[in-house]
């Protein structure tokens, strides 16, 4: 098992894909930052780690499949997948806000992506994972609690 929280990042515009790896990687310390252009290939890399807990920033468009299906397709091993998801995305169309929003997808962010933006919705998301270690951390009881759900 492993003691971070890495960032899974996909999108199949290889140019896209390094300059968010990038931005995320000046100011992301929790974890790794993975960028991958394939979806299946992130999929695979996904399903195969050890813990079921990490970011994802996905390009809603992937050539011919879409962030839905890849979130989907990784749900059982991540069951916050969905709300632990920035989408990005060329232009947001009202069905693409309306899938974010049915699928409690909060982040979704136009190209091109300001730093900023991105820093603030990434950082969101790994703030309630913080707030939650603290909460055990301060608590025994609470751990214990949690760890009977471990396997």
């Amino acid at each position: 098992m492993t003691d971070s929280l890495d960032v899974i990042v996909l999108d199949d515009d290889k140019g896209v894909c390094e300059v968010v790896t990038d931005i995320i990687k000046e100011f992301y310390t929790w974890g790794k930052v993975h960028s991958f252009t394939d979806v299946d290939q992130a999929i695979s890399y996904c399903l195969g780690r050890d813990v079921g807990v990490a970011i994802f920033v996905v390009d809603v468009y992937l050539s011919g499949k879409n962030a839905f299906s890849f979130l989907d397709a990784i749900a059982d091993k991540y069951p916050m997948a969905f709300e632990d998801a920035v989408i990005i995305t060329g232009m947001a169309s009202e069905d693409v806000v309306n899938v974010c929003i049915a699928s409690d997808i909060n982040y979704l962010l136009e190209k091109p992506i300001r730093p900023y933006a991105l820093q603030l919705a990434v950082r969101a998301i790994v703030s309630k994972y913080l707030r939650f270690a603290k909460k055990l951390y301060m608590n025994p009881e609470l751990m214990k609690s949690v760890a009977k759900f471990t396997p």
